[in-house]
């Protein structure tokens, strides 16, 4: 018999978000945890799934978006510590995660992809995609700059854009793009970002092959969203630098520029 899939959402000043409720409710079905090859086990904060002593969870910013997002998730990437999706679901407050697999559909995730205040796009690779389904900027209805338009929602115009992104290592990403009939309809964003990857806690072997809250943050930024953009960005960079700091057992210094990056953009929110 096949897994039900499971899914959750947040709402804003929820805590904790999608990722994280999405985690404890597999984790709970499972009746088991996930821990990470090699090592040992460590106890991690339920929030960021750091260690106590680097945890980030009072460092969580809120900014304001009209984006959506909807992460699809692979069980096992749900539960890993390196994962970044849950920092675009600390972050964007209408952030809903699914869990992935072949054989089951969760209703609600059709039911999203319908909804007619979103105009759904999955982020993927054009160069695997039929070039007349490939998009490389948002329809304009969907920025910033048409909010105000009279009329807008009404005419089916000024839908809120919902990015899908699939959340898993690139081999899973191709069989979750392919394997889903519910995305076939959807218009496909492709990036070719013209910067290397930042993200240095995991390796996929290829520079242009973002994490993906480096994907989020692109997403933002064609939605005009350049604060949410930019605080993702720097919440990425505080992760990564907690998160190796506590691989290598050194102090957090919390006055850091990284820090201070952070706090200064969450006073334009």
């Amino acid at each position: 018999m096949s897994d039900v899939l499971l899914a959750a959402t947040v709402t804003p000043a929820t805590f904790p978000n999608a990722v994280s409720l999405l985690r404890a409710a597999l984790t709970e079905r499972r009746m088991s945890t996930f821990k990470g090859r090699g090592g040992r086990h460590r106890e991690r904060c339920a929030g960021c799934r750091l260690v106590p002593s680097h945890c980030l969870c009072a460092w969580r910013p809120v900014q304001p978006s009209r984006a959506g997002f909807c992460l699809i998730m692979t069980e096992k990437e749900v539960h890993k510590p390196t994962n970044t999706g849950w920092l675009v679901a600390d972050l964007i407050a209408d952030t809903m995660a699914f869990s992935w697999t072949r054989m089951a559909v969760d209703p609600a995730l059709p039911a999203l992809l319908a909804d007619p205040q979103w105009q759904p796009y999955v982020v993927f690779p054009g160069e695997f995609v039929a070039p007349e389904r490939v998009l490389t900027q948002l329809l304009p209805a969907n920025r910033n700059e048409n909010v105000e338009q009279p009329g807008a929602v009404q005419n089916g115009q000024n839908k809120r854009p919902l990015f899908i992104l699939l959340d898993a290592t690139w081999q899973e990403a191709r069989r979750m793009f392919k394997q889903s009939a519910y995305l076939m309809h959807i218009p496909v964003l492709s990036f070719t970002p013209e910067q290397l990857s930042r993200y240095r806690l995991r390796d996929s072997g290829r520079g242009d092959h973002l994490c993906t809250a480096e994907v989020a943050a692109l997403c933002l930024e064609l939605a005009d969203d350049n604060l949410a953009a930019q605080t993702l960005t720097a919440y990425l960079d505080l992760f990564s630098d907690h998160y190796m700091r506590a691989k290598l057992q050194q102090k957090v210094d919390w006055e850091s520029e990284l820090h201070l990056r952070l706090r200064e953009l969450a006073l334009l929110a």
